[in-house]
């Protein structure tokens, strides 16, 4: 199995340029924290990155040069002749999907404070049964809500 997953800061601006076919790819590096340092060793690894088509829009419009990022992909190793005639190689991950780790703060900077729950409502709790429908009918907040959760009767003796 070749799974990458990542978390750490861009090292650069990403870089989006379009294939001749016009599908988009996007490059940038992720400076990896190493878990243990030891003195006069780098702490970080340098990986580079390469996103495909939406994605790589996405990563470039929305990151830039010291966000934070969680990038899961694969390891590919790719190779070609440079001008000179000599064989060239390179390590890079793939990009199969990648998360905000940072949420953005009015004052346009990058905060990695979690962001606050909004209070529970009938309409975003989600709670249901699998077929979709309502277990009990006789709910206003269900009706409300088309049957995508069902209210809890404490009558029931659930233990939570």
């Amino acid at each position: 199995m070749n799974k990458v997953i990542l978390i750490g800061r861009l090292a650069r601006d990403p870089e989006l340029r379009y294939t001749a076919s016009n599908t988009a790819v996007c490059q940038f590096t992720i400076a990896v924290d190493r878990r243990f340092k030891s003195e006069n060793q780098p702490t970080a690894d340098f990986i580079p990155v390469v996103a495909w088509r939406q994605a790589a829009e996405l990563i470039a419009k929305h990151f830039s040069k010291g966000n934070r990022i969680a990038v899961t992909g694969q390891i590919q190793v790719r190779s070609w002749d440079d001008a000179e005639g000599k064989k060239r190689y390179a390590t890079e991950v793939v990009v199969d999907d990648f998360e905000f780790v940072e949420n953005k703060r009015q004052d346009g900077g990058y905060s990695s404070a979690p962001i606050p729950e909004e209070p529970s409502s009938p309409r975003g709790s989600g709670y249901g049964t699998a077929s979709g429908r309502n277990d009990n009918s006789g709910s206003d907040a269900a009706a409300d809500n088309g049957g995508t959760y069902f209210a809890l009767n404490d009558e029931d003796g659930c233990p939570f």
